[in-house]
């Protein structure tokens, strides 16, 4: 698997630094890749987030969000993906810095 990073060059919305995207490069998955990440800086302006992909829908006119991504039984799988997609984001933004 590998991680595609596009920066958020518009600045819009505030604190959203870049998109990611999931590029499977082999078995089942190889060939496909799963879109809707965003890195974004927090709002404590301490350290870097990482939003999942979800769907949105409408109860009673509330909002709510539908995440698509999910683990099945360790809570915490999610931390190996949102910590690959950040360490990949750091190796954006030092490319970026040697290349301006």
């Amino acid at each position: 698997m590998t991680i595609k990073i596009t920066p958020n060059d518009k600045g819009n919305p505030p604190g959203k630094l870049a998109d990611a995207e999931l590029h499977f490069t082999e078995g089942a998955l190889e060939g496909l890749k799963l879109i809707g990440f965003s890195v974004w800086e927090r709002r404590t302006g301490n350290g870097r987030n990482v939003t999942f992909p979800a769907r949105q829908y409408s109860v009673n006119g509330e909002r709510r969000s539908f995440a698509l991504l999910r683990p099945i039984a360790d809570a915490t799988a999610q931390d190996r993906i949102r910590e690959a997609i950040l360490e990949a984001y750091a190796e954006f933004e030092q490319q970026a810095a040697v290349a301006s």
